[in-house]
């Protein structure tokens, strides 16, 4: 839903001005008041630049120029300050996975007003610790084929290995592989995916 546009309606005040009486016969008549000068209407705010990509997101953007979208999302929805001083494990979709999410998605989940679903979101790609591929093909094994890790966001994301990669699935059906893994952070590491995972939501 795009934001509502607000019109200011110019209010146009008609004064009146009352005869000037001399109080002498002979006292010319008052000079008539000249009235204020208008004001000049303010200039529009200038749009406020995006956020610049803070803690954990500014190390993601600087290491990985295909986690832009990322970066910002994390920075926009404060999830970076909440990562920060604690080990965790991002599972980072790449701008070009974010990309193909719906664009009516995409803009209500950018709208400032859905902050919380922003970072309801986001949090469901991370998990905490430091959990290495070798971790999760490990459980994968040990779990008859599959495996499951319980996110920041509450749910899970389930683990399964496709011809020696290593598939993640989210809810709704939403899910992606692992491309790249083990890209260490200073107090993490992300596992680069290509699709965006999403919680339930609602």
């Amino acid at each position: 839903m795009l934001p509502a546009k607000l019109f200011a309606t110019p209010l146009f005040v008609l004064a009146t001005l009352s005869p000037v009486y001399a109080q002498e016969e002979t006292a010319p008549p008052a000079p008539a008041e000249t009235a204020p000068a208008e004001a000049a209407p303010a200039a529009p705010a200038a749009p406020a630049a995006p956020a610049q990509p803070t803690g954990i997101a500014a190390e993601i953007a600087a290491k990985s120029p295909d986690h832009k979208t990322l970066a910002s999302a994390l920075t926009a929805a404060g999830v970076s300050e909440k990562l920060a001083g604690q080990p965790f494990t991002i599972f980072a979709p790449t701008d070009q996975a974010f990309a193909a999410v719906p664009q009516p998605m995409t803009q209500w989940l950018m709208d400032p007003n859905n902050t919380e679903s922003l970072a309801k979101v986001l949090t469901y790609h991370v998990v905490p610790g430091r959990v290495t591929a070798e971790d999760i093909f490990t459980k994968i094994k040990t779990g008859g084929g599959k495996a499951t890790l319980t996110t920041v966001e509450g749910e899970t994301l389930t683990f399964t290995e496709v011809q020696g990669n290593i598939k993640v699935d989210g809810t709704q059906g939403s899910s992606g592989f692992i491309t790249q893994p083990d890209v260490e952070q200073s107090n993490g590491n992300i596992h680069v995916i290509n699709g965006v995972l999403m919680p339930t939501l609602g």
